[in-house]
């Protein structure tokens, strides 16, 4: 059976991914990110699932900077999960809930409920964890403690919390990517399937006028659409920047091979991080779905 290795502990977000795509697999929880990433480098586990980006709150940094520095650890699969965060406390402190004075969680998780805790709870103490699951169980570890943690409804079931207040998070629309990692050639298949997706990592040659604008337009006149683009530093420097690049659709064998010859011939430094199917949580009605690949 393969392993699956997540972002731990029990309870996170990042579970929610795993267990909706790898429902039959052995799942592992890691402390850190980067932990996760290292059991897959060094194949303890067969496959990893983190964290890449949040419609709030942006990229996390660290995923990103470990998959471009660290590990050439292809993408395989994205999930996005649907995000909502809420006020769990201990049983034992559920009365008595708004005279919390601590509040754990993932940073990003604190910032998505800006407004709620500035509002509701402008005197407590903010305090970030690995994760949302591990605030949760600091909270169930911790009952004399005037605690609460920003988790989900599965951390609140995982640890017996109860919950003080629901969807407490200050946008609608927060979704989360998460990314699926493998050195092996892994099909990964599911009914969730929404659309296809290659990722690549751009270098300019030189910082001079219009490099960028060059870049783009190798994409740009074979019509490839991109989803997104954004800015890394290469920590070789001030100033030294490298482009993540989605471009929509899976590498085929004539328009993005087309786009990397034309970048090498630029100079660019040119990696694909990988050309995988994605899945969504997300339940709506104006987005149709797309054939699932046989």
């Amino acid at each position: 059976m393969k392993k699956i290795g997540y972002l731990g502990p029990k309870g996170t977000f990042t579970e929610m991914a795993v267990n909706a795509i790898f429902a039959s697999k052995q799942a592992i929880p890691y402390s850190t990110i980067p932990n996760c990433m290292d059991a897959v480098s060094a194949k303890e586990v067969d496959i990893a699932v983190v964290p890449l980006e949040n419609a709030i709150e942006g990229s996390v940094n660290l995923t990103l900077d470990y998959i471009i520095h660290k590990h050439e650890i292809p993408i395989v699969g994205e999930v996005v999960v649907p995000i909502e965060q809420h006020l769990l406390v201990h049983p034992e402190n559920s009365a008595n809930w708004s005279g919390v004075e601590v509040v754990y969680s993932h940073p990003h998780a604190i910032a998505q409920c800006h407004d709620f805790l500035r509002k509701v709870l402008p005197k407590a103490e903010l305090k970030y964890m690995n994760s949302t699951g591990a605030a949760a169980q600091h909270v169930l570890n911790h009952p004399s403690e005037k605690a609460a943690a920003i988790a989900n409804e599965l951390a609140a079931s995982v640890y017996q919390l109860d919950t003080a207040e629901r969807c407490i998070h200050d946008y609608e629309n927060n979704l989360t990517r998460f990314v699926i990692l493998s050195n092996d050639k892994e099909e990964i298949s599911s009914p969730l399937y929404f659309e296809d997706k290659t990722t690549m990592m751009v270098t300019l040659p030189a910082d001079y006028s219009g490099a960028l604008h060059q870049v783009l337009s190798a994409f740009a006149w074979r019509k490839l659409n991109l989803t997104k683009i954004e800015s890394r530093p290469m920590k070789t420097g001030l100033g030294n920047y490298l482009f993540v690049i989605d471009v929509d659709q899976r590498m085929d064998e004539v328009l993005i091979p087309g786009v990397i010859a034309e970048l090498e011939a630029l100079g660019c430094g040119v990696r694909v991080l990988g050309s995988y199917p994605c899945f969504t949580l997300k339940k709506t009605k104006d987005v149709d779905k797309k054939p699932v690949p046989k």
